[in-house]
């Protein structure tokens, strides 16, 4: 008894001392005793044999599961991850990948690199590593390809249901932040950020310097498909458009400390140049942060779709034996005082859900011009495109992989020498319609989920049999909705088709050589940057 008092009161010191910000430092010391407790007594007396360390990774995994997607706990392997991400460099085969129970599927090869080289191609899956068979692995399978740079590692793939093997050299893989930019017509620089690590900046005012060494004097820069990084990156990258001592964001939290102020601390690179933002879906996070920047101080046009809508800051705090946990310490503001986050987490539906924020409640503001804009949900571009959009259904058909799935079946069935032949045509898209609709894929919407949910509860309640029919017609209508959905939303399903096609046989490189001549994006960029009275209009 006495060895548990002295404990209990070391705790409370130790939490007091940290947590002294905290008005219930006491209930949490009681709350970490009980758990203590109630774990080793757990493992002490369970009628099985226990696995601590995997009991614990669930239980911390559900109790983060119920703040924000981005509370993440991280065992040493995913801290060295996060330093790989930050540093854009990491030892490897060269290819983006999927992970799944039993296989790997390669999602995308990076041309030149070990992947490549072996001959792989997105679509393949991955079965066999070495020695071991993937089917039989129970841990992260994508560990097995990671190793020393040198090193071989011989594979065994499935590529439209034939088996075939390679022999891959691992090697150092740079992950560039900028992987292109190019000067097109009208002295018009188009520069892609693809990523914001530690060299966002840098590699942007490079390329930047020199587009503009080759005559650019006006510049698109491209964030799609960005899904943040760095907070510090996105000040800088922003500072190279915007004058020294420039508000960019406002951090706000409960706790004081985190609530920061951010300016541009450098000496810009141009000021003046003429700026065009391209935005979707899946610019989130620090991509916001320079967009709401620029637009807030009307330093330049966005174009696309509205972004992501993450406007939560996180922040990795050291833990014991090399892990980590990526805490949201808070939410940051765009310089006019917008709070971009498009769910709520913290007030949640009756099935546990984030809500999004209710659009028409959305709050005004004023930019530096005086032009109106809105929170609540994303930065909403002053020029939006159906082709940058993601609707449900698009957002189903990703997750569904059939966009990814066809665009294999495509490669494999279609020749193409160069990417500027390329055109998805009205028959190709049927084809298209034809695959889903033929296809096993679980092509599943939000409102299709929570039907079978609901469907499973009355089961339980030995209720389905009286709303069985009614569940059907539902089921019915819906899929009706889906089958009209992929007409009225077919301009921005045929972009992702045409991105994913064009990448299978021209790579990355080839996509973006793709875009300048071809993308709406692009060309609605180029159109507005041509035109220095509506660019001026736009912005005042």
């Amino acid at each position: 008894m006495k060895k548990r008092i002295i404990f209990s009161s070391a705790a409370l010191v130790l939490f007091f001392a940290t947590v002294s910000f905290k008005s219930d430092f006491f209930e949490i010391a009681k709350q970490i005793e009980i758990f203590t407790t109630m774990f080793k007594e757990l493992n002490m007396n369970y009628v099985d044999e226990t696995n601590p360390a995997e009991l614990m990774d669930t239980a911390i995994t559900a109790m983060l599961d119920d703040l924000d997607p981005y509370t993440k706990y991280w065992n040493e392997q995913d801290v060295e991850a996060s330093k790989i991400r930050n540093a854009g460099e990491y030892t490897g085969i060269g290819a983006t990948v999927k992970t799944g129970k039993h296989s790997i599927v390669i999602v995308e090869p990076y041309k030149d690199y070990p992947a490549d080289k072996a001959g792989l191609k997105a679509g393949d899956e991955i079965i066999k590593i070495g020695d071991i068979d993937i089917s039989n692995f129970d841990e992260d399978a994508g560990e097995l390809l990671k190793g020393a740079g040198g090193t071989k590692v011989s594979i065994t793939y499935k590529r439209q249901g034939e088996l075939k093997t390679t022999v891959l050299t691992r090697e150092e893989i740079e992950v560039n932040a900028v992987p292109f930019y190019t000067l097109l017509s009208d002295n018009i620089g188009y520069i892609v950020l693809s990523k914001f690590n530690n060299k966002a900046s840098s590699e942007t005012i490079a390329a930047l310097e020199a587009l503009k060494a080759k005559g650019a004097d006006k510049i698109i820069l491209d964030l799609r498909g960005n899904p943040g990084g760095l907070l510090s990156e996105a000040i800088n990258v922003t500072n190279i458009f915007v004058p020294k001592n420039a508000l960019i964001t406002t951090t706000k939290s409960v706790v004081k400390k985190y609530n920061k102020e951010y300016y541009t601390k450098n000496q810009p690179i141009d000021v003046t140049i003429p700026l065009v933002v391209l935005v979707n879906g899946r610019s989130a996070s620090a991509s916001e942060i320079v967009a709401g920047g620029i637009q807030d101080l009307d330093r330049g046009v966005v174009i696309g779709a509205r972004s992501f809508g993450k406007g939560l800051v996180q922040r990795p705090k050291k833990l014991t034996y090399g892990t980590q946990i990526k805490i949201t310490i808070s939410r940051y503001y765009t310089p006019s005082g917008r709070c971009i986050q498009a769910l709520d987490y913290w007030n949640r539906d009756k099935n546990n859900k984030a809500v999004r924020y209710d659009k028409n409640e959305s709050k005004a503001f004023k930019t530096k011009n005086g032009r109106t804009v809105y929170d609540g949900g994303g930065i909403q571009p002053d020029i939006e495109l159906a082709s940058s959009g993601y609707s449900n259904i698009t957002t189903a058909l990703l997750k569904s992989d059939a966009i990814f799935d066809f665009a294999t079946q495509y490669y494999y069935s279609h020749s193409l020498n160069k990417s500027s032949d390329f055109a998805f045509t009205d028959s190709d898209y049927e084809a298209f319609k034809k695959f889903v609709k033929q296809s096993q894929f679980s092509f599943e919407t939000e409102t299709e989920a929570a039907l079978k949910k609901a469907m499973l509860v009355a089961k339980k309640e030995k209720m389905d049999a009286s709303v069985f029919d009614s569940y059907q017609a539902l089921l019915k209508t819906i899929q009706t909705t889906k089958e009209q959905g992929l007409d009225t939303d077919r301009q921005e399903i045929k972009a992702l088709l045409t991105d994913e096609i064009i990448k299978r046989y021209f790579y990355r490189e080839g996509l973006y050589e793709y875009y300048v001549t071809h993308n709406p994006e692009v060309l609605k960029s180029i159109e507005i940057l041509k035109d220095s009275k509506e660019y001026n209009n736009i912005l005042n």
